[in-house]
């Protein structure tokens, strides 16, 4: 084997599975395309869980001070994020590019081999392991892996090798979107819908103003370059009647509407992660975070599969998890859609909608599922709140002095925390020491994390920061719950 896993793309997604697979131990191949980063930012920002992500492996401090707000939208409407129990905060203006500097950084700096200009041409998967042709630098060879994940977008070539099905629906439109300069346009942060579709428009750092511009009625294209910027200032024109011509293009883009979902995220040895598994509308940027949070969830299961601490049957739950997560990202960025893009005929449907909106309860749904505050996954039946839900950010005493649910998930270990001083409870994990951490500590402070502990004595919370256990609350043993997660000791 040339390495345990190879990972295809040096996106987000890719240098997020990167990094975990290195904080596990794990020896990891990244094979990119490109031979350098080329600059371009689809994306912006990312969301109140990636944020939580990044604090959780220490990467948030590579940020420095971010601008954040509560802000959003819901297909043009305005949503308050702050309708939530937590302060739910997204990060704002961080171009993709800036993101993917970061990780970069952060996987390398932890080992991950990291190759650009390396093209994979094809994938073999013998059962045993992947065989992955690919022409870099020197020229044409093969590597071999016991593990090959594609986070290589949604063109992905290991998706259409691995023969992963890819069914949805087709783009119905093409859009443009460009980051220019030298020119001052009023705010549409959320999107204006006009007559004959809807444009948006946000100011980035350093001068530069990013735009989105769809037109309804233009047939999708699949471009082998970009589109032209007079492409773009013309339809600008034709939407608005501002001329926008004289602006300095930094770089354009074109997308469509296409929403597809692979069937399954794993095959055999290959599995699929981010865009590779998955393509949308790009609406409130979920995009990328999805992604990030697809590598969070696998790094994990697949650094312990590959170090025969756990069962094949633990990556069973990566596709189980995540692609109930894809499935409603769909439905949501496809709703979205349909408000955004459509013409008067949509307009009693968005009335109707601003006005549930209004209602609280409304607002906090809408708010969860388009900042993935709203994921619960199966960990086993209980009545805890917080069972397979993310662990939120809590302040805590212990025998060391002051730490945090954040901080103690920084190795990247599962945590059994003992809220209770409980000698026997810390005794029954015993066997699995080298691969949950026991803390004993009490919440510290007050706030909504404290609060909904209520007589909550212990918690188990998994390396991606999900709670597997809880008492009292689980309808299963503190030993189950470690050997379902954690393999038998």
């Amino acid at each position: 084997m040339d390495a345990p896993v190879i990972v295809v793309g040096a996106g987000p997604a890719g240098l997020m599975l990167a990094g975990e697979l290195r904080v596990a131990g794990v020896p990891v191949v990244v094979l990119e395309r490109l031979e350098r980063r080329t600059g371009e930012s689809r994306g912006l920002g990312f969301t109140t869980r990636t944020l939580e992500t990044f604090d959780q492996r220490g990467i948030l401090a590579r940020f420095g001070d971010i601008e954040r707000s509560t802000l959003g939208h819901f297909g043009g409407l305005p949503l308050d994020f702050g309708v939530l129990d937590d302060a739910c905060q997204a990060a704002k203006t961080v171009p993709q590019s800036v993101t993917e500097t970061h990780l970069e950084e952060w996987a390398a700096g932890l080992g991950a081999d990291i190759r650009r200009g390396h093209e994979v041409l094809s994938v073999h998967d013998d059962g045993e392991g992947v065989d992955v042709e690919v022409r870099g630098p020197g020229g044409t060879h093969t590597l071999r892996a016991s593990w090959l994940v594609g986070c290589d977008g949604g063109r992905s070539t290991v998706r259409k090798a691995a023969g992963f099905d890819f069914p949805g629906t087709p783009a119905t439109m093409e859009m443009f979107l460009a980051d220019i300069k030298g020119i001052e346009l009023k705010p549409r942060m959320i999107g204006e819908t006009l007559p004959g579709g809807m444009v948006m428009v946000g100011p980035l750092p350093g001068g530069t103003t990013r735009i989105v511009v769809c037109e309804r009625g233009t047939p999708p294209r699949r471009r082998e370059s970009p589109p032209s910027f007079d492409e773009v200032a013309a339809a600008w024109q034709r939407l608005t009647g501002e001329d926008i011509s004289a602006a300095e293009p930094v770089w354009v883009s074109a997308f469509g509407d296409a929403a597809r979902q692979v069937t399954e995220y794993r095959r055999g040895r290959v599995l699929l992660a981010g865009d590779a598994a998955h393509i949308h509308l790009p609406a409130g940027g979920q995009g990328m975070n999805t992604g990030i949070q697809d590598a969070f969830n696998l790094g994990w299961k697949l650094a312990s599969v590959v170090r025969e601490r756990a069962p094949l049957s633990l990556l069973d739950t990566y596709h189980t998890e995540r692609h109930a997560v894809g499935r409603r990202l769909l439905m949501n960025t496809r709703a979205q859609g349909l408000l955004f893009l459509s013409g008067a005929e949509v307009q009693p449907l968005r009335d109707s909608l601003k006005e549930l909106m209004a209602y609280e309860d409304v607002a906090r749904h809408l708010a969860a599922m388009v900042t993935g505050l709203e994921i619960s996954y199966d960990v086993g039946r209980g009545t805890h709140p917080l069972l397979g839900r993310r662990m939120p950010h809590l302040e805590l005493t212990g025998p060391d002095g002051p730490t945090s649910t954040t901080e103690l998930l920084r190795p990247g270990r599962g945590v059994l925390l003992d809220l209770a001083d409980n000698p026997r409870l810390r005794r029954r994990a015993d066997p699995w020491a080298e691969r949950v951490d026991t803390v004993t500590a009490r919440p510290r402070g007050t706030g909504a994390a404290a609060d909904g502990l209520n007589d909550t004595t212990a918690l188990l919370v998994r390396p991606d920061g999900y709670v597997a256990w809880a008492a009292p609350g689980s309808h299963h043993d503190l030993p189950m719950a470690l050997d379902r997660w954690f393999g038998t000791p």
